[in-house]
């Protein structure tokens, strides 16, 4: 399933050094994961017998119940094709451990000790286990059979599922186990854990797992121990945490007297081509001390159909709308700065802007007239032009003169008709024709009063393209493709309605209004005649197809990468119900014939500001051929 695979972390309900009850439970909570087609499971640390023994972890009964539970666990298991994780203690080398299990199909196929112990405040493990910190290489005899035992353990499941362990403080520690674990090829990092609950206390183990899979570039499935360990002095919340690349992808409810499970669809695949494209990964090296044994698991299935996978339909956009605002406002005041940048670098006289009432022009304008507040200038060095053309609507045109206008812009306009009638005329072109050509007159009829009243009032032409248009090659070449400075270029269409709403949140009454209604307009270029009651007839959407659908093919496709089949099987996931298959597979191929052929338009476009991961600059982000055949992308 394109590099999905299923994790599951379980809080389960137990008695304190009850290991028959224990290892009862675990085995329900296991088969319920093993139902749900997971392809590993996680318990908490020392969930054979509990993690609050204490005293009871020198007594010879609880070592030999525990140890013969983690081999009845493992005979039980025997034919599935899960992976579980279990935590135990053990002993081995004259000395006893705080221990990880992998068992898979039938057997424990490697332990790995906990490397650091705490011991301070309320934790005292080193009054009772031993770290296994430096035990490389050796092996521990289990039912009489040698069983790899160590820190420098890997566990591969075939494919991208690659896996290492750490426990609990592991993670808590200034250098975790799992950089090194992460650095020796394993894209999934399982962390058995009973850390107690403090006030605030989870908040921060949240951020701790989601930063360090981030750090690791790598899933991180947490599980930690619940209410039914002792209370004499702390209370454990069981706390479940899967995390992927810095991303939530999936938490539990504390607190539950119940045993609890909560699953995640992890794309490891895209965790690899995170490694390979997009960050200094490779550039870290291991130590020479470090060398790690791999072990050889039953390949795992991966997803059946990733319904416990978070596939956003707008990846640009943040889901909670605090953070979209913070992320609004942070991209806004990004242009910003590039702007003034520039505007002070050029000691430009004037901002020239090509003002339509559609989305693009009215976040450039908003950004220029910020600009003008930061560096202490008048808006009226604002030069907004509005050219009325054969496809212009009353709607688009009434709400970029009060833009301009409440704004305090200086506003012009140029009716660009007369214009384009003559050089029609001049190319011997049928102005009865709508055709490509009937189109790019207008639009570079416009940029060429904008680049020359720029010239006339030494000033700069502000962009206003975004980055889906440029994606898509929507644009004239050598019309609104140009400008002197780009604005937008990196903010994808699916956004720019929130940038703009954010705006219109802290603007006067009557200015919010008109952004609103900008926002609610259909997005279209107006080069063709209205329709027969002046509305807008051309469509761009109708056109091209949906943005949320472009957006959300571009993203995948660039940042991670990922086969055009697998963004198909992604999008009919994310947009279930909203779109059919057929369509999805329409758009996409749209979307990747006009990114292939409309690249030698990317390959000149102006300067602008990078505000996303995501950025399609030839001089940064982006580099490929003008020319580049696209038939290894064919659907």
């Amino acid at each position: 399933m394109f590099g999905f695979y299923r994790f599951a972390a379980v809080v389960p309900k137990l008695r304190v050094a009850d290991v028959e009850f224990n290892v009862e439970e675990l085995l329900r909570c296991y088969r319920l994961a093993e139902q749900e087609r997971a392809d590993a499971v996680v318990f908490p640390e020392l969930c054979v017998t509990g993690y609050t023994c204490g005293d009871l972890f020198f007594q010879e009964r609880l070592l030999v119940a525990a140890e013969q539970a983690a081999l009845r666990f493992a005979h039980e298991t025997a034919g599935s094709r899960t992976v579980a994780v279990i935590g135990l203690p053990l002993r081995a080398n004259e000395a006893l451990y705080n221990v990880a299990a992998v068992v898979a199909d039938g057997r424990i196929c490697g332990i790995v000790p906990k490397s650091v112990l705490p011991n301070y405040r309320e934790f005292y493990e080193k009054r009772h286990f031993h770290s296994g910190r430096g035990s490389c290489g050796g092996t521990v005899r289990l039912s009489g059979e040698e069983i790899p035992f160590g820190t420098d353990l890997l566990f591969d499941c075939g494919g991208p599922f690659r896996f290492g362990v750490e426990i609990c403080e592991d993670l808590w520690c200034v250098l975790p186990p799992s950089l090194h674990l992460a650095l020796g090829g394993a894209r999934a990092i399982f962390n058995l854990s009973a850390g107690n609950e403090l006030a605030s206390k989870a908040t921060y183990r949240r951020e701790l797992v989601k930063q360090q899979s981030a750090r690791c570039l790598a899933a991180y499935v947490l599980a930690g121990a619940g209410v039914h360990e002792s209370t004499t002095d702390l209370v454990f919340g069981g706390h479940a945490l899967i995390a992927e690349n810095g991303r939530l992808a999936a938490e539990n409810t504390r607190f539950e007297r119940v045993s609890n499970l909560v699953y995640a669809d992890v794309d490891l695949e895209r965790i690899g081509a995170a490694r390979l494209s997009e960050s200094s990964f490779n550039d870290n090296v291991l130590p020479e001390s470090v060398k790690f044994r791999t072990i050889v698991l039953p390949e795992a299935a991966g997803s059946p159909d990733c319904r416990y996978a978070k596939i956003a339909r707008r990846p640009f956009v943040p889901e909670e709308a605090a953070d979209r605002r913070e992320r609004c406002r942070e991209i806004f005041d990004i242009q910003c700065a590039g702007l003034a940048k520039r505007v002070e670098h050029t000691q430009a006289k004037t901002m020239v802007i090509g003002v339509s009432g559609g989305l693009d022009s009215t976040l450039a304008l908003l950004v220029a007239a910020e600009c003008c507040k930061l560096l202490n200038r008048p808006a009226s060095e604002i030069i907004a032009y509005t050219m009325p053309g054969f496809g212009t609507t009353g709607r688009t045109y009434n709400n970029a003169v009060k833009l301009c206008k409440l704004l305090g812009t200086t506003l012009r306009e140029v009716d660009i008709k007369a214009a384009c009638l003559q050089h029609f005329h001049d190319i011997g072109h049928d102005p009865a024709v709508h055709d490509t050509a009937y189109e790019n007159v207008q639009a570079r009829e416009r940029t060429q009063i904008l680049m020359d009243v720029a010239n006339k009032s030494g000033g700069m032409v502000i962009g206003t393209g975004d980055l889906s248009e440029i994606a898509l090659g929507w644009s004239t070449y050598n019309g609104d493709h140009m400008s002197m400075y780009a604005v937008n270029c990196s903010i994808p269409k699916t956004l720019i309605r929130f940038l703009i709403e954010t705006t219109a949140e802290r603007s006067e009454p009557e200015l919010a209004a008109v952004l609103r209604d900008v926002i609610d307009t259909p997005v279209s270029p107006e080069l063709l005649p209205a329709d027969g009651t002046g509305a807008i007839s051309q469509k761009t959407e109708e056109l091209i197809g949906p943005y949320e659908l472009h957006d959300f093919f571009l993203y995948h496709f660039i940042k991670y990468g990922a086969e055009p089949e697998k963004i198909r099987f992604l999008a009919e996931t994310a947009f279930a119900g909203v779109y059919t298959p057929e369509v999805v597979e329409r758009w996409l191929a749209t979307f990747l014939r006009r990114f292939f052929r409309q690249q030698f338009k990317r390959s000149c476009i102006p300067d602008g500001p990078k505000v996303g991961t995501i950025a399609l600059s030839p001089r940064g982000d982006w580099r490929m051929p003008s020319d580049a055949s696209d038939a290894v992308w064919s659907l």
